[in-house]
């Protein structure tokens, strides 16, 4: 009976030993997150745009950085007006982003932006004023 006893306190004591040598259960992964919008407000319509009723669409490839912020961007689709892209990218530049991250860091990340400029409903009254001008200069 001794013996069994002691073959028992044997067996336990060599488990507890090989647990205290076991591997620690891996950490909790943190899954990776993509960067969000946070103060993106839309860019100035050119006003002679919005008059003439012209609008489209502009597609932008931005880098985030780790801090939020547009480090570097570029154009994929113009819409076809000048204006319109240079009005998207001079606003897309003021914008901020949660940026993505990686393990719960922040890293740069790619993404892809569309700005749409649609013509404002009503039409502006500035709009009545420029046509005015417009048509006194032919005169």
């Amino acid at each position: 009976m001794i013996r069994i006893s002691l073959r028992l306190a044997a067996v336990a004591a060599i488990a507890g030993l090989t647990a205290c040598f076991e591997a620690p259960p891996p950490a909790p992964s943190i899954s990776p997150t993509q960067p969000l919008a946070r103060n993106t407000p839309p860019p100035a319509y050119p006003e002679a745009l919005a008059c003439e009723d012209v609008g489209g669409q502009v597609v932008l490839q931005l880098e985030i950085g780790a801090d939020g912020r547009p480090a570097s961007m570029r154009l994929l689709t113009s819409s076809g007006e000048s204006q319109l892209d240079d009005a998207a990218i001079a606003a897309v530049r003021g914008w901020e982003f949660a940026p993505a991250t990686r393990n719960g860091q922040p890293v740069t990340s790619r993404i892809q932006v569309p700005v749409t400029f649609t013509p404002p409903t009503p039409r502006p009254e500035r709009c009545f004023v420029l046509d005015e001008q417009r048509a006194s200069s032919l005169n």
